[in-house]
């Protein structure tokens, strides 16, 4: 057996643990935030957009206006990896706070994490395994313990550790006949 060889999951595996109300609370956060943001985000968001988006009275779905293309691209968000990465990326850069706080948390704990600035839209997908005693709950706590005072919802908190960690847990590491066992621990709410 070869160990160099790392399985990935696509982005868009992503959608198993996001409800599809919470998935167009994201989409919508980053199609507000991408005037502010940049030609570096919103270039690929609208040419996704037009490729894989149909908005109904436009011709060029990038043109519509957020409340109206939101739930088209929420419906292809399931479908899409790089239309993941790309609307995933834009929602962590429009709330800096929150993600470096994720950072920190991360960090504190001994996650190894690209910094918080990295483009993770260029990585493959997501690593499948997640550190043993990580769970959403634990995170969601270590960051209203050490973060009292934040407005982050805990979905916003799983998320963004999802995204800074480029893990989801589909297994906890170190536990082969258990794979997936924490996969039932994060709730939305």
């Amino acid at each position: 057996m070869n160990d160099e060889h790392i399985h990935y999951l696509p982005f868009h595996a992503l959608n198993e643990f996001m409800n599809s109300e919470y998935r167009l609370n994201v989409v919508r956060l980053a199609l507000s935030a991408l005037p502010r943001l940049g030609n570096e985000y919103r270039a690929p968001v609208d040419r996704l957009t037009r490729q894989y988006v149909q908005v109904p009275g436009f011709r060029n779905s990038a043109k519509a206006p957020v409340p109206v293309k939101a739930r088209s691209i929420a419906g292809s968000f399931e479908k899409s990896p790089e239309l993941v990465a790309n609307i995933v990326a834009a929602w962590a850069a429009s709330l800096p706070d929150l993600r470096q706080k994720v950072y920190d948390l991360l960090v504190e704990r001994g996650w190894e994490v690209l910094p918080p600035e990295a483009d993770r839209r260029q990585l493959p997908g997501f690593l499948p395994t997640w550190p043993r005693g990580e769970d959403f709950e634990v995170l969601n706590n270590a960051f209203k313990e050490k973060y009292p005072d934040s407005d982050a919802s805990s979905d916003d908190v799983s998320l963004m550790v999802v995204w800074l960690s480029g893990r989801l847990p589909y297994a906890v590491e170190g536990e082969d006949e258990d794979e997936g066992e924490d996969e039932h621990d994060h709730s939305e709410e």
